[in-house]
This record gives structure tokens, sequence and C-alpha cells, in this order.
């Protein structure tokens, strides 16, 4: 068996420090995408955990978004206390968490961001997320995942 991608030893890692540990799965084909994601799995697509990452008054923050469920950026901006909400590029992305667009894990980052956490996660048993690549994924219980990122589960459900 091949060792793990460097960006997927660094989850691993990081989830162990955190006290969680993740056993990271390898879809050849990708999950860059929520429906590519569930589709590969064999799960629906509201189990999978969209890491997005957009500036709320020129601040940095993550939301993890159900993958059946879009963002309301005014919900993100007023759950982080401020009053303009914009996606971020892809250079930001990778600076300020250390991962690609499509493979941004819940921790692990190389910066500390605040997180904000879809509640409609946390009607499954378990959700999916990605572990550093557009390849890589594993399982987490969503209430193990709030304690473990320290996210706020807030409305952000556009809609």
């Amino acid at each position: 068996m091949n060792p793990p991608h460097p960006n997927v030893q660094r989850v691993i890692d990081a989830a162990g420090a955190l006290g969680v540990v993740v056993d990271p799965r390898r879809f050849p084909d990708g999950a860059k995408t929520a429906a590519d994601a569930a589709a590969a799995i064999g799960v629906a697509v509201g189990q999978i955990v969209k890491s997005l990452i957009f500036g709320v008054d020129g601040e940095v923050v993550l939301a993890y978004v159900s993958g059946a469920n879009q963002l309301d950026e005014r919900k993100l901006a007023t759950a982080a206390g401020g009053t303009t909400c914009a996606r971020v590029d892809a250079d930001v992305v990778r600076t300020v968490t250390g991962f690609p667009i499509g493979g941004v894990p819940p921790f692990g980052h190389t910066t500390d961001l605040r997180i904000f956490i879809d509640p409609d996660l946390l009607q499954y048993d378990e959700v999916w997320a990605a572990a550093g690549t557009w390849y890589d994924v594993f399982a987490i219980e969503p209430h193990r995942l709030v304690e473990a990122s320290g996210g706020a589960v807030t409305d952000l459900k556009k809609g």
C-alpha cells in the first residue's frame, strides 16, 4: 500500500491531535464536487461536507455546508458579525488553508480560521469531508466534526 499523499497525512495528523481518528478513502476518479463525492462514496449528497472559504469584511472564514445546500452569503456575514461576504480566490484558499479548492478538509489548516457549520449536516449519522486532495475523503460523525473543529452551528442555507 502506498503512503498517503502529504496533504492527507497532514489531515490524519491534525485530526489525531484533536482526538479524532480518520480513515481516508481514495477515489481515483475524484470527489471534487459534492455530487461527485456522493456518487463515488454511495451516500446522499447532503452527507457531503462542502468546506467553503469566504471573506467577511476582510476576515477569511470557513463554512461547512451540506452538499445539498447552497450557502447564503448574507447569513454567513451575519453569523460572523460582518456586513459583506464574498468568495475568495483559489490562491487565498490555498494560502489560508494549505489545501486546494475541492480538497479543503475540516482541520489541518495553515491558518486558524473561524468556522461556521450548517445544521443540516447534523441530521446524518455520518458525513464525508475532503481529506486534503480532490481524491481523498473521510467519514466522521457530524457532532464530532462540530466538537473537533470548534465551529459554530448556525443557519447558512440559502432559501
